[in-house]
């Protein structure tokens, strides 16, 4: 287990999605992953491009089928594959929140019919009620009543994020996927939108699986984080402590990768950038998913996947031949 919590809301067991591209070539997405999340705890997930991040959570959420592994909702296995009638049903308990917000809403519809299809859906059928609830989550989301009859291209990037947020926790669901949902934003509206996010876990009690590159926005806003690289987990723990005293190597360059904010501290410092390229999720082959990048490679490692296990006398658990 990657976790010690008791009744976690969300668990994954060996969760894997892989991608047929033909010619017998498969794309490794996400590969056995077991991870799971407490009530209203924020878990961080990091990693470069095309570790499977998004994948992971949209595998969980149903929006990919799974290839194997399973996906439990306290306690309640959900689907391998989802059907219309088990969208209808979870995505009162699970909604995600995506990553651009220029491509995940509908150019055609009104930020009203945006916002209220989810109630509509789920046959709400009276339409002054259905205004009324969408009113009142623009205003938690701080846009207006009004720009219920506004189309998307009138708005900033920042305000379609509200608006998608506004669209996935109408709902009132339990557990929240948000896939880097600061991303495309400039950085003044990237904390208006993290502190929105935090004022509403206080105030509904959301559990969060927070998608993001930015491992100190991460850690700002997670309780623990997990880091992912090419499809597999490769440390699991509380998020100051994965921040400040990172066990497996990948951990280190990564978080070694991050700029400094002090402009002169940064130019000055030596380069810790990661060496070479992440490899091809094709046909993945045995052997630690690092090994070719990383800076203490071992025999052993190219031979052998290390499996994800706790450490000994600290809460983290860590996927690295060096502690087995």
């Amino acid at each position: 287990m990657v976790n010690h919590l008791e009744v976690p809301i969300l668990e994954t067991q060996n969760l894997t999605r892989y991608f047929d591209i033909g010619k017998k070539q498969v794309v490794h997405a996400v590969d056995g992953v077991s991870i799971s999340v407490g009530e209203k705890e924020i878990m961080g997930l990091v990693g470069e491009s095309g570790s499977g991040k998004s994948t992971l959570g949209k595998t969980i959420l149903g929006l990919h089928n799974k290839t194997s592994g399973s996906v439990s909702f306290r306690g309640q296995a959900l689907p391998q594959k989802y059907q219309s009638k088990d969208f209808q049903k979870w995505s009162k308990k699970m909604q995600m929140i995506f990553q651009d917000p220029y491509s995940s809403l509908n150019p055609r519809m009104t930020v009203g019919e945006i916002v209220g299809e989810g109630l509509r859906l789920h046959s709400e059928s009276d339409a002054v009620k259905v205004k009324e609830r969408v009113a009142d989550w623009l205003s938690k989301v701080g846009l207006q009543a009004d720009h219920m009859s506004r189309y998307p291209h009138e708005f900033s990037g920042g305000q379609r994020q509200r608006i998608g947020i506004a669209r996935a926790l109408i709902l009132e669901p339990e557990f929240i996927v948000c896939d880097e949902p600061i991303s495309a934003l400039d950085v003044s509206v990237q904390a208006q939108v993290i502190n929105l996010l935090g004022e509403l876990k206080e105030t509904m009690g959301l559990t969060m699986l927070f998608i993001a590159h930015d491992l100190s926005m991460v850690r700002y806003v997670s309780d623990r984080m997990a880091v992912m690289y090419l499809g597999s987990l490769m440390e699991v723990g509380k998020a100051n402590e994965v921040y400040f005293d990172p066990k497996h190597p990948y951990t280190e360059v990564l978080i070694g990768s991050n700029p400094e904010p002090d402009p002169k501290v940064e130019r000055n410092r030596p380069s810790t950038a990661i060496q070479g390229e992440i490899p091809s999720p094709v046909n993945v082959a045995p052997g630690c998913r690092f090994a070719s990048r990383c800076p203490k490679v071992m025999e052993v490692c190219l031979q052998t996947t290390p499996e994800l296990l706790p450490l000994k006398d600290i809460d983290r658990s860590v996927a690295c031949h060096l502690y087995l």
